[in-house]
Formats: C-alpha cells, structure tokens, sequence
C-alpha cells in the first residue's frame, strides 16, 4: 500500500501549503496580493468563479485567517471588501518560494 503521506524530501510538492494551491484560491490570493483590498463582485468578474463558488473559496481563506471580508452598506446595498491578512500575505511569500524551489529544482 502506498504511504498517504509522502516523503518531502521525496516529492517536494507534498509540501506544498494546499489551502493556496488549489487553482481557484490561488487565483484570489494572486490578486490580493498585488492590492490593498478588493470588492466581492468585481473578484467575482476577474477570477470568472460564480457567486457560490467564490464564497466557497474565501470562506475556506477567511477560516485560516489568510483574508478578511468587510461587510458594509452602502446605502441600503450591502458591500464585501476582502483584503489579504499580515499571516495570509506571509503564507503566499512561502507559496511561492517553495514553489520557485520545486521548479529551480527541477532539470533542465
């Protein structure tokens, strides 16, 4: 039986963090990382998710304290802003130098 837990020395994307990896949250994470904060509907019409599935995913960020979400009313209309945590914007930078190792590891 193959172990579930590989070896990272082994297969080093087993280390990988995969709240982040998972191509949807990536998507979210890339482009808060790049701005102080961001509303839902416009996250909506650049990642092309749908309502339920971006909710989804920023509820699963927002669990592990990557992102917040502000709600607000503009007049009578309710408004989200999400932004990226201090431990979210951290967790990314390690993404994405274990990711850069994994691929500067790999042949040419």
């Amino acid at each position: 039986m193959t172990d579930p837990h590989p070896d990272p020395a082994l297969h080093p994307l087993a280390d990988i963090n995969q709240v982040i990896h998972a191509s949807a949250r990536l998507m979210v994470l890339t482009y808060l990382y790049v701005v102080e904060s961001v509303d839902y509907v416009f996250l909506m019409r650049l990642t092309g998710l749908t309502w339920g599935n971006l909710s989804t995913h920023l509820t699963k960020l927002e669990e592990v304290g990557y992102i917040t979400i502000n709600k607000e009313f503009r007049g009578k209309k309710p408004h989200s802003t999400i932004s990226l945590t201090k431990q979210g914007r951290e967790a990314f930078r390690e993404y994405k130098k274990s990711l850069q190792q994994v691929l500067d590891d790999l042949p040419d």
